[in-house]
């Protein structure tokens, strides 16, 4: 009985753990979220149609950067960590990120990469701000004393990317709310009678 009960329980816990796609290394070193969708049906017009919709729910979170050809796109993001203890929760620091989005017809592909954590601090108001503005390259191999907590933090970038990549791909399933045809509003001559 109490194998089966070890059995279950380890089961249950890889595959809570198993859910969250991990961060690879691109050829430079780098972390990176890379994914290629298959839409076979879907026009590239629809497509970009849906990633302005995407563009413009997300607000705030995503920054667009520039649009570097009329089919790839860049945008600036970012994400916070947070550090629970117990009940209580605190933001430990952000994670910045780079988003891009190339689409072709029938499918797409997006990634994020430039992953750099910059931990936060408190000010004198109680107030947690960046401690710097220039940020440590998640990939970074730190010391043995904060590989632990380091590790963290990569751990919840992870969540937090495939959260992102998620919504993205649903975004981008949802079908695009039609335009209304606006009809040409007849101008009256006064001229001609």
């Amino acid at each position: 009985m109490k194998t089966f009960f070890l059995t279950a329980l380890l089961l249950i816990t890889v595959t809570v753990f198993a859910q969250d796609k991990p961060l690879s290394l691109d050829e430079s070193g780098k972390l990176i979220f890379y994914e290629v969708v298959d839409l076979k049906t879907v026009p590239r017009d629809s497509l970009r149609q849906r990633l302005d919709i995407f563009l413009k729910a997300e607000g705030k979170a995503l920054k667009v950067k520039s649009k570097a050809s009329d089919s790839i796109l860049q945008a600036a993001g970012k994400t916070i960590i947070r550090k629970t203890a117990l009940v209580l929760s605190r933001p430990s620091g952000e994670v910045l990120y780079n988003f891009y989005a190339e689409l072709r017809a029938g499918k797409y592909r997006f990634w994020l990469t430039d992953f750099n954590f910059i931990p936060y601090e408190r000010d004198r108001y109680g107030n947690f701000i960046p401690a710097t503005s220039i940020g440590v390259p998640l990939e970074r191999k730190p010391g043995k004393l904060n590989a632990g907590e380091w590790d963290a933090y990569v751990k919840a970038t992870t969540k937090d990317v495939n959260a992102f990549a998620a919504r993205f791909k649903t975004a981008m399933q949802q079908s695009s709310p039609l335009q209304p045809v606006l009809k040409a509003v007849p101008v009256i001559s006064t001229k001609k009678w």
